[in-house]
């Protein structure tokens, strides 16, 4: 994702991103419509202007997802030091090349990878019946709850049931990777393929309900 009120500077990152391949960029010059999208979008890696029409982007990148990596673009480079207490990956003073931006942006890749490795080895334990179970959560496709129970969908087609409440289960995922949509379900927000306000699809081809008051959750 890249934020920027100066069209032309949003039109030279997503040249760079182009001949830089092997990503997929999204833009806004509005900063408020791009934090309606973040969660939709869930960007790894975000461009981010610092003055943009009276909205400060080191304000922005508090409200942004903790393991999403920011590189910030400005043409003010009093503001690098303010960028690196947020933690970001780097800073790109405008106007910046090809050369630099590629090495900001091979350096936002490994912070990438290393949160998509971090992902991948998060594992749940949960007791069936006597046994644990380890689960790996990147294979969760979602849980349904029933009654006291929960079952555990997983992309390999296993299922596994629990004696446990939603709310437990819910606390053992990683927030920023699953979503309550209906009293009786929570789902794994990389396995959306699509949703409206009365149901989600899953890449798997399943569809889920959403309950009315969890519709806002979508948006």
């Amino acid at each position: 994702m890249a934020i920027d009120d100066e069209p032309m500077a949003l039109s030279v990152i997503s040249g760079f991103c182009e001949r830089k391949g092997n990503c997929t960029l999204v833009t806004f010059t509005d900063p408020h419509e791009a934090l309606l999208h973040i969660e939709e979008i869930r960007p790894e890696l975000v461009f981010l202007d610092i003055e943009m029409n009276g909205t400060s982007g080191l304000d922005v990148a508090k409200s942004f997802p903790k393991d999403c990596a920011v590189i910030f673009t400005t043409a003010y480079a009093q503001y690098a030091l303010d960028g690196y207490d947020l933690g970001v990956v780097d800073f790109l003073h405008k106007p910046f090349s090809y050369t630099r931006f590629e090495k900001a942006f091979d350096k936002a890749a490994l912070v990438v990878e290393y949160v998509r490795s971090k992902r991948k080895s998060q594992v749940i334990v949960v007791k069936e019946e006597y046994l644990n179970v380890p689960i790996p959560v990147s294979e969760i496709l979602y849980v349904e709850a029933m009654n006291n129970y929960c079952r555990i969908f997983r992309a390999d087609s296993i299922v596994t049931q629990t004696r446990m409440p939603l709310k437990s289960l819910i606390d053992m995922l990683p927030a920023e990777s699953f979503v309550r949509i209906h009293r009786s379900f929570v789902v794994a927000t990389d396995k959306v393929s699509s949703f409206n306000r009365k149901e989600v699809y899953l890449f798997s081809g399943k569809v889920l309900p959403v309950g009315r008051q969890y519709a806002d959750n979508l948006v």
